[in-house]
């Protein structure tokens, strides 16, 4: 029987996340999930990608998001009081451009200190509207483009086999800053031919595999590059015909709700043949590929 292991949401998009046992799930993904942003003073979002400290920034959120703690090596601890209604500054994920509500100046000099560049920090704007594509369209808040990645522990667990088999360590699943990580799938990568699910009070329906780019090479402990694991093993076996790898899945919220680590997942729609009438390794399904996403 597969379950939710894990529940994650990530309060500043590419910034370390906060691990919860139950979590209100909106239609644009976990509540408070990248629900900030750390931005250019031109609007282009901050990320791991080139800035790979921005995993060691810790952001907790109090009193129901009337307050965010930032936290970072080396420097003093910042409290925000986040405005939901204030200026705008322009703000861009890959394929989205927008505007978001500027934090103050503050909290622009703090990002601005421990990443060494000019920083804005953002927050998502009343009147926030974004619709992601991929095969079921939704919603997302700051995210690079979809509202849940979905991954499996047998998925990584059949990546470490790889990865050891090449005398390296194994990587922990913080490497793919997952949601939502399921156990209880045999087989690795179960996940890329799930088409439309339930768990607890959540329905959510599948967009698109994941493309990985170089952010889970990144020690989402201490902030540094940490190659060339696990992407160089990926490679192997994991390559997209359009280019890139995959691991785990994209998905939509097909119907906000709750759900907590322990809840059944109740799969309805399968891509491939269903476990219950197979128990071979399903083949590897292949979707349009898009930019690698830093997540």
């Amino acid at each position: 029987m597969a379950r939710v292991a894990k529940l994650v949401y990530y309060p500043v998009k590419g910034c370390a996340g906060t691990s919860v046992a139950t979590a209100d799930v909106t239609p644009a993904g976990l509540r408070f999930d990248r629900a900030w942003m750390v931005v250019s003073p031109e609007g282009e979002f901050r990320s791991q990608r080139k800035q790979p400290v921005m995993a060691a920034i810790g952001a907790e959120v109090l009193d129901d998001g009337a307050r965010l703690r930032l936290t970072a090596p080396g420097v003093e601890d910042l409290l925000v009081e986040p405005v939901t209604d204030g200026p705008r500054h322009p703000a861009a994920t890959f394929t989205w451009q927008g505007k978001g509500v500027h934090q103050g100046d503050e909290a622009a000099e703090w990002f601005s200190d421990v990443l060494g560049l000019p920083s804005v920090f953002v927050g998502l704007a009343p009147e926030h509207e974004r619709v992601t594509n991929g095969e079921i369209p939704g919603t997302a808040a700051f995210a690079d483009a979809h509202a849940i990645l979905l991954t499996s522990e047998s998925s990584l667990d059949g990546l470490n086999e790889r990865i050891a088999s090449r005398g390296a360590e194994a990587v922990p699943m913080d490497r793919f800053r997952p949601n939502i990580v399921v156990a209880g799938w045999p087989e690795p990568h179960r996940e890329d031919d799930v088409r439309a699910l339930t768990v607890g009070g959540l329905d959510l329906g599948y967009a698109k595999v994941c493309i990985r780019c170089t952010v889970p090479m990144v020690d989402q402990e201490t902030g540094k590059k940490a190659g060339p694991e696990p992407i160089r093993s990926l490679a192997d076996y994991r390559r997209e015909p359009e280019g890139g790898v995959s691991f785990g899945i994209k998905m939509a919220v097909t119907g906000p709700g709750q759900l907590a680590v322990g809840d059944e997942v109740i799969v309805h729609s399968w891509a491939g043949p269903s476990p219950s009438t197979s128990a071979a390794e399903p083949p590897f399904t292949a979707t349009a590929s898009r930019p690698a996403e830093s997540v």
